[in-house]
């Protein structure tokens, strides 16, 4: 029983080694399809489009921190730069 299961087993594995083989061995037509594809232009249509939007409404949004909390935020990156120097 266990000799049968083994050869089932090295049958299988065979098999998704062909497929495999049979995939890597078309890679001309997989590259073609995935280059065609270009998600990072989409995201700057996206991004382009939201700009618009907003300067379509004429109001531009400035966000200002005030010295207290620019100090603060320092401050604590300061901290993580020295815990992450002594762990290392």
């Amino acid at each position: 029983m266990a000799i049968e299961n083994i050869i089932a087993q090295l049958d299988a594995e065979i098999s998704r080694l062909k497929q495999v083989r049979n995939l890597l061995s078309a890679t001309g037509k997989v590259e073609a399809k995935i280059t065609a594809v270009k998600p990072k232009a989409a995201k700057k249509v996206k991004v382009k489009v939201k700009a618009a939007k907003t300067a379509s409404k004429g109001k531009s949004v400035k966000r200002v921190l005030s010295p207290e909390a620019r100090k603060a935020i320092a401050d604590a990156q300061r901290r993580r730069w020295a815990a992450q120097k002594a762990n290392a």
